[in-house]
């Protein structure tokens, strides 16, 4: 699967995340700080092989406007 990162925190410096990629399937994907693991044992409905990552509200609301400006969503 290919990916094109299309936004990062902007407060993340150089390097680091979290950061928000298109995949060439139309899919997202965020790369972030693992939950712990009693965070982690909140989630519902987890099946084998899933994963969650905290990310900023404004990290997300960014991608999604430059998901808007690729013309990529609506």
């Amino acid at each position: 699967m290919k990916l094109k990162m299309i936004y990062k925190d902007q407060g993340s410096g150089g390097n680091g995340c979290p950061s928000v990629y298109l995949a060439e399937s139309g899919e997202l994907v965020v790369q972030g700080d693992s939950l712990d693991a009693a965070t982690f044992g909140e989630l519902a409905n987890v099946l084998p092989g899933e994963g969650a990552v905290r990310i900023a509200p404004e990290v997300l609301l960014g991608a999604v406007e430059r998901l808007k400006a690729m013309g990529e969503v609506r």
